[in-house]
C-alpha cells in the first residue's frame, strides 16, 4: 500500500482470516456455468413444480387455465376499485352472481365479498354479531366460547373484536364436549355473544351434535359463527345454513380454487342469515345498500375483486353435480389415507362410524416413544422421496 494512502479501519477490526474460500466462489467463470449452478440448486428444492402441498382443506384445488385466464383480462385487472358503477356493469353482474351462488351453496341469505382472507372473514363475522347485539340493546354481550379444536385465528379474531374468550373442552373423540358447552353457556348466559365452531373440525371429524350445539347457544341468546375453512367437505352434500349457524366465512382460496400457498391474495367472504344481512360490511365511498353495516373491513368494497373470476368460473364449470363430486372425492381420499395408514400409524380421531372428514390426524407419538423417531424426521423423509410433508404438530403436538 502506498505510504500516502491512509487506512481508516483500526487494526483490531481488520480481517485476519481468509474469506470466500469455498469453491463455489471461484468455480463458475461464465454466465452459462452460473446459470447451470443455480438450476442445480433449484432442482434440490421441493416446490409446487414437483409436488402438491397436502394441507387438508388448504390443498390446492383445480386451477384450470380457463379459470385463471380472465384474471389477466384488463376488463377485470385494470379496473379501479372506485370506478363509477356505469363503467363496471359487467364486473358487478359477475359479483352479484357469485354472491348468489355462494348463498345457495351455504344456505344463507346474505353474502359479503369484502374480507380479503379467512381470518379477516372471522373478524368481520364477529363484528356483525357484535353490531346485531348492540342494535338489540344488548351491547354487554361480549363472551365468545371457542372449543379447543379451533384454528388459532379464532381466538385472535375474537380478541380483535373486543370479546372475552372462554375455552370449551373437547371429548376423547375430538368433538366439542357438549356437557362442558352447556355448562359454559349457562355460566355466561347473560353475556354470551357468540360461539365459534369449525365444521368439520380441525380434528378431521364431523361434529355429530352440531345442531344441538347451535340450539344450546341460541337458547342463551348467543349467535353461532361457523369457521368455513373446511367447507370443501360440505359443498353439495349439506349447507351450514340448514343446521344452525348464523354466520360463516368461506375461503375462496381453498374450497373454490383461487391458488393457495403462492403468496397471492386470498378471499374470505362471509355468509349470514337474514337477521344479520343489514349489518354486513359497508363502505364510505361505494354505496353498498346496507342499512346498519359495520363499515369497511378492507380498503376496497369487494376486497380483492380481480381474482373473483376464478371461483366464479370454477362454480359455473363444475355445476351442481361437479361440486358435489369434488366434495365426495375429497372425503373419500382422506378416508383412503386414514384406512391405509391406521394399522401402522394410528389415526387420532374418527367419527362414530370409524370414518374421518376431509383430513385426518396421524399420531406419531408412540413411534417416538419406541424408536426416538420424531414427527419432523418423518416429514423430512417424505420430502426425500418427493412428497411435501403434511401439516406437522397441529392441532396436536407430535402428530
Amino acid at each position: 500500500m502506498a505510504a500516502s494512502v491512509r487506512e481508516g479501519l483500526p487494526q483490531e477490526l481488520r480481517r485476519q482470516s481468509q474469506y470466500l474460500t469455498h469453491k463455489v466462489f471461484n468455480s463458475f467463470h461464465s454466465e452459462t456455468e452460473m446459470l447451470r449452478y443455480i438450476f442445480r440448486l433449484q432442482n434440490k428444492d421441493l416446490s409446487l413444480v414437483n409436488s402438491m402441498i397436502p394441507l387438508g382443506s388448504c390443498t390446492m384445488k383445480l386451477n384450470a387455465t380457463s379459470e385463471m385466464l380472465p384474471v389477466t383480462w384488463p376488463e377485470f385487472s385494470k379496473i379501479h376499485p372506485f370506478a363509477p358503477s356505469d363503467q363496471t356493469q359487467g364486473y358487478l353482474t359477475m359479483i352479484k352472481r357469485l354472491e348468489a351462488q355462494l348463498a345457495e351453496i351455504t344456505g344463507f341469505q346474505g353474502v359479503s365479498l369484502q374480507p380479503n382472507a379467512g381470518s379477516q372473514g372471522e373478524y368481520a363475522g364477529l363484528l356483525v354479531i357484535r353490531k346485531y347485539h348492540q342494535k338489540r340493546g344488548e351491547a354487554h354481550r361480549d363472551v365468545c366460547l371457542i372449543p379447543q379444536s379451533a384454528h388459532g385465528t379464532n381466538p385472535a379474531s375474537a380478541a380483535m373484536a373486543g370479546m372475552k374468550i372462554v375455552v370449551v373442552a373437547c371429548d376423547a373423540q375430538g368433538n366439542v364436549d357438549v356437557a362442558d358447552l352447556k355448562s359454559k353457556a349457562e355460566t355466561h348466559s347473560k353475556n354470551l355473544s357468540a360461539f365459534m365452531i369449525t365444521y368439520p373440525s380441525t380434528h378431521g371429524v364431523f361434529e355429530e351434535a352440531i345442531t344441538e350445539i347451535c340450539e344450546i347457544i341460541h337458547q342463551h341468546g348467543g349467535q353461532v359463527y361457523m369457521d368455513g375453512a373446511n367447507m370443501n367437505a360440505q359443498v353439495g352434500l349439506c349447507r351450514p345454513g340448514d343446521f344452525g349457524p348464523d354466520v360463516c366465512h368461506l375461503n375462496l382460496h381453498k374450497t373454490f380454487c383461487i391458488p393457495h400457498g403462492g403468496g397471492g391474495p386470498g378471499m374470505g367472504p362471509i355468509a349470514v342469515k337474514s337477521h344479520l344481512v343489514s349489518f354486513l360490511p359497508s363502505h364510505p365511498v361505494v354505496n353498498m345498500q346496507i342499512k346498519d353495516g359495520i363499515g369497511p373491513i378492507s380498503a376496497a368494497p369487494w376486497g380483492s375483486a380481480s381474482i373473483l373470476p376464478i371461483p366464479y368460473v370454477y362454480i359455473c364449470l363444475m355445476g351442481t353435480e361437479g361440486l358435489k363430486r369434488a366434495t365426495e372425492v375429497a372425503i373419500l381420499n382422506a378416508n383412503y389415507i386414514a384406512h391405509r395408514l391406521d394399522p401402522h400409524f394410528p389415526v387420532l380421531y374418527k367419527g362414530s362410524h370409524g370414518r374421518v372428514a376431509h383430513e385426518c390426524i396421524v399420531d406419531l407419538r408412540q413411534l417416538k416413544a419406541t424408536s426416538g423417531v420424531e414427527v419432523e424426521d418423518v416429514a423430512k423423509r417424505l420430502m426425500d422421496y418427493g412428497f411435501h410433508a403434511p401439516t406437522v404438530s397441529f392441532p396436536v403436538p407430535g402428530t
